[in-house]
């Protein structure tokens, strides 16, 4: 997925079972952010960001959706342990990292392995994707001042 593509209505599965459609978010922009796993370290200083600046989020008009390929009772963990107020989605069958683009090979201490780039889509209103925060650029202790600048 690139900038100026339409993003797919159907995103995925979250926590709780529900399927989650940007159909559902008329009005509201989306910040779809993908990460590599609950409970690490970067994920969960991403996430707390996420969360600490949640409501300057929404009344900027953004709804922030997470996903990674862990399962939902993973997230339901995730969610609880650091009290986050937006849903996961879990993408066990790596449908939407393949989709948008964000899974590949990945190394770390000489070992290669596959797995998610941390990356975030910012989704405008009509569902196209209007700017992509690279794993290059994600600055998981502020991400969302990324995001509103």
């Amino acid at each position: 997925m690139n900038i100026g593509d339409k993003a797919p209505d159907l995103l995925g599965i979250n926590e709780k079972g529900e399927e989650i459609r940007l159909s559902n978010y008329k009005g509201k922009k989306i910040v779809l952010y993908f990460y590599p796993k609950d409970m690490t370290p970067g994920c969960t200083a991403q996430a707390c960001n996420l969360r600490d600046n949640y409501e300057n989020l929404r009344k900027a008009g953004y709804e922030v959706i997470g996903v990674s390929i862990n399962d939902a009772a993973s997230h339901c963990k995730f969610i609880e342990k650091n009290n986050l107020p937006f849903s996961l989605i879990a993408d066990t069958d790596h449908a939407l990292v393949q989709q948008f683009g964000v899974w590949g090979e990945k190394s770390m201490c000489g070992r290669k392995y596959m797995g998610t780039f941390r990356t975030t889509f910012i989704i405008d209103e009509n569902g196209i994707i209007e700017r992509i925060i690279s794993p290059k650029e994600v600055k998981t202790k502020e991400h969302a001042a990324q995001i509103l600048k």
